[in-house]
C-alpha cells in the first residue's frame, strides 16, 4: 500500500493531476473587449482561438431546416467557425424593399450556429462575386447612372439602405449581444483595377472614400466586432495604418490552383500563378504585422463551367468550338482533394495562419437562376461536404485530422515561423522543412521541396528538444514522405502535464479525463514512426495491437513502430494511453466537446484542455454530431449507414447506459474500453418510377400563335440607357432597363412589310452558354443552341417565304437569361453588360424598317409576386408567368403528354406530374433527379446531339437547368424541405426544343444518394 502511495505521489509530481473546471471568467468584460486581436490571433472572451472556418452560403441551401445539419458536420470536423455571404440581389429584388423573411431570414441561421458552437464571419457585401448573378448586385443596379463599386453618390445611396438593414440583423447577432458573430467583412476583394498597365496602376482606381462609407454604415448600425478585409492578392489594400478605408484585420485570399480556370487536367498542380514562395510570413510582417495572419478565402474547391458537347448545326448555322469547358463536380473534387489540403493547408500552418476560412466547405445549389452565366446549377465545387450534404469525400476527414490537431495545440497560436530551410533539418534537399517555435513547443512542417512531386522520399529529421538535439529515427530505419504529402511533427509538445518529447507520427488529438489521458497519433500504412517521452515515464504496457520497440536512454523512453491497419494501444504510467493509428482508422475518431456553462456552451475554448472531463472521444460511426452526459448515462447523436460498433475511447465517466439518437444501445467492455453496438435498420422506402406516372403537358409558347394578345406586355420605348453599352437601336431593348433580370426573356416585334424583306439579322445577349429561338409569325426561323464562352450571338435568319407588302408581321424571340456578369475588378462595370436584343436588321429593303418591340420577363418584373422564392426563381415562359410551376397548378386539366414522348416541333412545353413520398422518421435520405439522354453519350465533335433546355421545378422551386448540348450536369439535388419527404410533391418541367424537329427526354429518375439512420432532426 505504501508503494502504491509512493507511485501515486510520483504521478502527481511528474504527470500532474488535471482538475477543476473552466476558469471563472465572470469578471465584467467591456463590450469592446469580447473580441480583440493581436499579431498572433483573434482573442474571444480573453482566450486565443484558431478561427478555423468553412464557407457556406445560406441562400444556396433554401431549406433552413438543413442548416444545422451542415453546421454540425463542420463542427464535428474540429472547425471553430463558419463564414457566410449575403446576396443583395436576392434580398432587394425590388428597389427599396429589403426582404429578410422566410428562407431569407437570418435568425435561424444565427441560432443554428450558436446551438452548434460555431463563430461566424459575416460577409454582407454589397459586392460578393461568389459566382452569383451580377456578383450579388440586384439587376436594377444596371440602371444606376455612373460607376458602381465606387463613391458615385448614385451608387452609395442605394447601397446604404440594404447594408443598414442586414447590418442591423448582423449587429443583433454579434457576440456582444449573445450571438455567434465575431468578425464582419467590408466589401469583397476590392483590390484590383481593370486593364492596369503597370504594377503601380493595379490599385490606382481604388477609392478609399467608398470603403470608408461601407465601414461607416456598418458601424452606424451597431457593428462593434472587428472589421476584416479580403485582398484578392497580397497587396496590402485596406490594412491597418493604410489610411481612409482601413480595416481592423487585414486578410488576403489564397487559391493555389486558381479558382476560375476550371477542373480539366485535375492532376496538374502547376496551373495558375501560385507558388509557395509567393506567400510567406515575411510578406505578412510587411503588410500587416499588428494583425493575425488571416486568409478569409483559402481554396477548398474549384468552380466548374458549362461544357460544349458537339458541333452546333442548328438551322444550318454551323459554328465550331474546341473549348470544351466544364468536366463536372467529381473531377473538381479530385483536383482539390485530400492531398491538396494536406499539402497546401499545412503550408499555411507553416507560416502561422490563425484566421483561416476554407472556400467552400459546403457549396450548395444555384437554384432559381441565382448563379452567374459561366456556371451550371450545381455549386458543389468539389467541396468537402457535397451538395447533397454527404461526407463521401476523403478531404472532409483530412480536414478533420487538421481541425482536431489545431484544437489540441494552443501553443501554435503564439509560435513564430523561422526561415524556410532546405537541408538544415533533413539529410536530403528533396525534403523541405519549416519550423515554428513557441515558448515551449516546436512544430516542424515537412513537405517535398517540389511540392507537386509524386515520388515518395526517405529522410531523417534533426530536431531540437529541451532534453537535447536528436536525429530521428534513433532506433534505425528512416522516415518516409509520400508524393503530394505533408506532415506536422512536434517536439516538446504538451499533453496536459506530460511532455511528448518528439513524434514522427502526427498528433491527431489529446484529451485529459479523471481516469486517464488519451493521446492519438497517426501515420500512413506501413510507415515507420518513432516517438519519445522523458525517461521517467518508462516503457508502456501493450493493450492492443502488434508489438513495438521500446528503448530507454539516459533521458528518453523511445518507442518505434510500423503503423499498420491494426491499431496499437500503449498504456504508460500516469494512465496515459497512446493510440497508434493508420490514417484511415484515424478518420473514424471523433473528438466531441461536451456542453459547458454559458457563455461558452458548445463553442471552442482552450480551457477545455486545461481541465479534465470536458470532451468525449469516440471511435466509429459515419458521423458523431454531439455528446452529453446526464448522471450515469452518455447520450450521443449521429449517423450510421450500417450496423456499427461505437467505441468509447475517452469520457468523464464509465457510463452505465449509452443512448444513440435517443435509443438505448447494447454495451460491452473490452481491454480497450467500452463499446456499444448501434443496430442499423434499413429503411423501407419506395421511390416512384417517373416514367410510369401520369404526365400532362401545356404549350408554354402560345405567343407564336396567330392573334396572341400581348397588350399587357412592356413596351420597349426608352430612348436612352444608363448602361455602359451605347444603344444601337432606336429604343432600348435591354431587359434590365425594363426590370427583367432572370430566367428567360421574350420579345415580340411588329413591322409592316414592304414585300422585299428576305432575312433578319439579330444580335442577342444572354450570357455564357445562352440560347435563343426566333419565329416570324408562327414560322420557325431558327435557334442558336449556345456555346461555352459566348455571351452574345449575331444570327442571320432567312425567311422561307416572300413577305406580302403592307402586311403586318411579328417577330418572336425567346432568349435564355443565364444571369448577369460579375464585377470582380474594382472599377469594372461588367454587371451592366446588358441582356436581351442588342441590335437587329431586316435585309432586303432599301431603307431600314422600324420594328416596334414589346417584351416580358418574370411576372411583375422587379415587383415580383412570389416573395417566398425570391426575385430570380422565374422567367418569361408562359407557364411560369401563369404560375403553372407552383403547387396547385391545374396540370390535371392539361392534355396528356410525357417528357419522354416529347414534341416533334420547336418551342416550349411544360410537363407536370405529382407523386407521393412517405419516408420513415429518423433517416436522412438525400434525393436527386437524374436526366438521361442517350444521345449525349456520343460527345465527339460533329455528333448529332438534340438541342433542348429543361428547367426543373420541384414544388415551385427551380432546382435545375439542363442544357443538352452543353452539360456537364445531369444530376440535380432536391433538398429536403423543398422536396416533401412525407407527402405529395409536384414536379414540373419546361422543355424548350431548339431544333426544328423537336426533342424528348430519354429518361428521368429519382435516386436516393444515401440511407442514413440519422440524428440530424433531434
Amino acid at each position: 500500500m505504501i508503494g502504491l502511495l509512493r507511485y501515486a505521489s510520483a504521478c502527481v509530481a511528474l504527470c500532474g493531476v488535471a482538475g477543476g473546471v473552466i476558469p471563472n471568467r465572470s469578471i465584467e468584460v467591456q463590450t469592446s473587449d469580447l473580441v480583440t486581436w493581436d499579431q498572433h490571433s483573434v482573442i474571444v472572451r480573453g482566450e486565443r482561438i484558431m478561427f478555423y472556418s468553412g464557407e457556406i452560403h445560406p441562400f444556396r441551401l433554401p431549406s433552413p431546416g438543413s442548416w444545422i445539419d451542415v453546421f454540425q458536420k463542420i463542427k464535428a470536423a474540429g472547425f471553430t467557425g463558419v463564414s457566410f455571404y449575403l446576396m443583395w440581389g436576392l434580398l432587394e429584388g425590388e428597389p427599396g424593399h429589403v426582404r429578410t423573411d422566410g428562407i431569407f431570414a437570418l435568425q435561424d441561421f444565427f441560432r443554428a450556429a450558436s446551438d452548434t458552437g460555431l463563430y461566424l464571419l459575416a460577409r454582407p457585401g454589397p459586392y460578393i462575386n461568389a459566382e452569383v448573378s451580377g456578383g450579388g448586385f440586384p439587376g436594377w443596379v444596371q440602371r444606376v447612372s455612373g460607376e458602381i463599386r465606387s463613391n458615385n453618390p448614385n451608387f452609395t445611396e442605394i447601397v446604404k439602405p440594404y447594408l443598414s438593414h442586414v447590418g442591423r440583423l448582423i449587429s443583433n447577432a454579434q457576440i456582444t449581444n449573445g450571438g455567434p458573430v465575431i468578425l464582419v467583412q467590408t466589401e469583397n476583394e476590392y483590390s484590383i483595377c481593370v486593364n492596369y498597365t503597370s504594377p503601380g496602376a493595379i490599385t490606382a482606381c481604388l477609392q478609399p472614400s467608398y470603403m470608408e462609407s461601407i465601414k461607416s454604415t456598418l458601424r452606424e448600425v451597431g457593428i462593434t466586432v472587428p472589421l476584416i478585409s479580403n485582398d484578392a492578392a497580397p497587396l496590402g489594400n485596406w490594412a491597418p495604418g493604410s489610411g481612409v478605408g482601413e480595416v481592423d484585420v487585414y486578410g488576403m485570399d489564397v487559391y493555389p490552383l486558381d479558382w476560375s480556370s476550371g477542373c480539366m487536367d485535375p492532376g496538374n498542380w502547376t496551373r495558375g500563378h501560385f507558388s509557395l514562395e509567393n506567400i510567406n510570413y515575411s510578406l505578412h510582417e510587411t503588410l500587416s504585422p499588428s494583425n493575425p495572419f488571416s486568409i478569409p478565402e483559402a481554396q477548398a474547391g474549384a468552380a466548374d463551367f458549362w461544357y460544349l458537347i458537339h458541333l452546333s448545326t442548328v438551322a444550318n448555322d454551323i459554328w465550331f468550338n474546341w473549348n470544351r469547358g466544364g468536366v463536372g463536380v467529381d473531377i473538381c473534387a479530385e483536383m482539390v482533394n485530400h492531398k491538396f489540403v494536406r499539402v497546401f493547408n499545412k503550408f499555411l500552418y507553416s507560416i502561422r495562419v490563425t484566421v483561416l476560412n476554407l472556400y467552400m466547405m459546403f457549396g450548395g445549389t444555384n437554384w432559381g437562376n441565382l448563379g452567374h452565366p459561366k456556371g451550371y446549377t450545381s455549386y458543389d465545387v468539389g467541396a468537402p461536404i457535397s451538395e447533397d450534404r454527404l461526407l463521401g469525400r476523403e478531404k472532409y476527414y483530412e480536414l478533420k485530422l487538421q481541425g482536431y490537431f489545431l484544437q489540441s495545440s494552443p501553443s501554435y497560436l503564439t509560435s513564430v515561423p523561422e526561415s524556410d530551410a532546405i537541408g538544415e533539418y533533413t539529410n536530403t534537399n528533396d525534403v523541405f522543412v519549416n519550423r515554428l517555435k513557441s515558448q515551449d513547443t516546436n512544430y516542424y512542417i515537412i513537405r517535398h521541396h517540389k511540392y507537386d512531386s509524386l515520388v515518395s522520399k526517405s529522410y531523417s529529421l534533426t530536431i531540437s528538444t529541451k532534453l537535447g538535439r536528436f536525429k530521428i529515427p534513433q532506433l534505425g530505419g528512416s522516415l518516409s514522405l509520400d508524393g503530394r504529402d505533408s506532415r506536422i511533427l512536434v517536439s516538446d509538445y504538451a499533453i496536459g502535464n506530460i511532455t511528448l518529447t518528439y513524434s514522427s507520427a502526427e498528433v491527431l488529438a489529446w484529451r485529459t479525463f479523471s481516469s486517464k489521458t488519451v493521446l492519438l497519433l497517426y501515420g500512413g500504412d506501413r510507415e515507420t514512426h518513432e516517438f519519445a517521452f522523458p525517461r521517467w515515464l518508462g516503457c508502456p504496457a501493450l493493450v492492443e495491437g502488434p508489438p513495438v520497440i521500446c528503448q530507454l536512454t539516459e533521458s528518453l523512453v523511445i518507442i518505434q513502430t510500423v503503423i499498420g491497419l491494426e491499431r496499437g494501444i500503449l498504456r504508460f504510467r500516469c494512465n496515459l494511453d497512446v493510440h497508434l493509428l493508420e490514417r484511415g482508422d484515424a478518420y473514424r475518431y471523433w473528438v466531441i466537446d461536451l456542453p459547458a456553462p454559458a457563455p461558452v456552451g458548445h463553442f471552442t475554448s482552450p480551457s477545455r484542455l486545461a481541465s479534465p472531463d470536458l470532451s468525449v472521444i469516440v471511435r466509429g460511426g459515419y458521423l458523431i454530431r454531439s455528446a452529453k452526459i446526464d448522471s450515469a448515462s452518455l447520450y450521443l447523436s449521429g449517423d450510421v449507414n450500417s450496423t456499427t460498433e461505437i467505441e468509447l475511447v475517452g469520457a468523464p465517466i464509465i457510463p452505465r447506459h449509452v443512448f444513440f439518437n435517443g435509443e438505448a444501445v447494447q454495451i460491452s467492455t473490452g481491454k480497450a474500453g467500452m463499446t456499444a453496438t448501434v443496430q442499423y435498420i434499413s429503411p423501407n422506402i419506395s421511390l416512384p418510377d417517373l416514367s410510369e406516372l401520369p404526365w400532362n403537358r401545356i404549350d408554354s409558347l402560345p405567343e407564336i400563335r396567330p392573334h396572341y394578345d400581348d397588350e399587357m406586355w412592356t413596351i420597349c420605348s426608352k430612348p436612352s440607357t444608363n448602361n455602359t453599352r451605347p444603344l444601337a437601336t432606336p429604343t432600348s431593348l435591354y431587359a434590365g432597363d425594363y426590370g427583367y433580370h432572370s430566367g428567360s426573356l421574350l420579345y415580340r416585334g411588329y413591322f409592316t412589310s414592304t414585300g422585299t424583306e428576305s432575312s433578319l439579322s439579330i444580335l442577342t445577349q444572354g450570357g455564357d452558354g445562352f440560347g435563343h429561338s426566333v419565329w416570324l409569325n408562327s414560322t420557325f426561323l431558327g435557334s442558336w443552341a449556345g456555346s461555352t464562352g459566348l455571351a452574345s450571338r449575331n444570327h442571320t435568319l432567312n425567311f422561307s417565304e416572300q413577305l406580302k407588302p403592307g402586311q403586318q408581321y411579328v417577330i418572336t424571340v425567346l432568349i435564355d437569361h443565364m444571369g448577369l456578369r460579375d464585377n470582380w475588378e474594382a472599377d469594372g462595370q461588367g454587371m451592366k453588360e446588358p441582356r436581351g436584343i442588342l441590335d437587329y436588321k431586316l435585309h432586303g429593303s432599301a431603307e431600314r424598317i422600324d420594328i416596334s418591340w414589346k417584351m416580358i420577363g418574370n411576372i411583375g418584373g422587379e415587383s415580383y409576386l412570389d416573395h417566398s422564392r425570391g426575385p430570380l426563381n422565374e422567367g418569361a415562359m408562359f407557364a411560369e408567368r401563369n404560375g403553372f410551376h407552383l403547387p396547385g397548378a391545374p396540370f390535371k386539366s392539361w392534355k396528356h403528354g410525357t417528357p419522354f414522348e416529347g414534341t416533334d416541333r420547336p418551342g416550349v412545353y411544360m410537363f407536370g406530374t405529382e407523386f407521393l413520398l412517405d419516408f420513415p422518421e429518423g433517416y436522412d435520405i438525400p434525393i436527386s433527379l437524374n436526366i438521361l439522354n442517350e444521345d449525349k453519350l456520343n460527345t465527339e465533335v460533329g455528333a448529332n446531339v438534340p438541342n433542348f433546355r429543361v428547367q426543373i421545378f420541384m414544388n415551385g422551386w427551380q432546382l435545375g437547368k439542363y442544357i443538352s448540348n452543353l452539360g456537364p450536369q445531369s444530376r440535380y439535388v432536391l433538398p429536403e424541405g423543398i422536396l416533401n419527404h412525407h407527402g405529395v410533391n409536384y414536379l414540373a418541367l419546361t422543355v424548350w426544343s431548339l431544333d426544328g424537329t423537336g426533342s424528348k427526354i430519354k429518361g428521368l429518375t429519382l435516386t436516393a444518394d444515401a440511407f442514413l439512420q440519422s440524428g440530424k432532426n433531434p
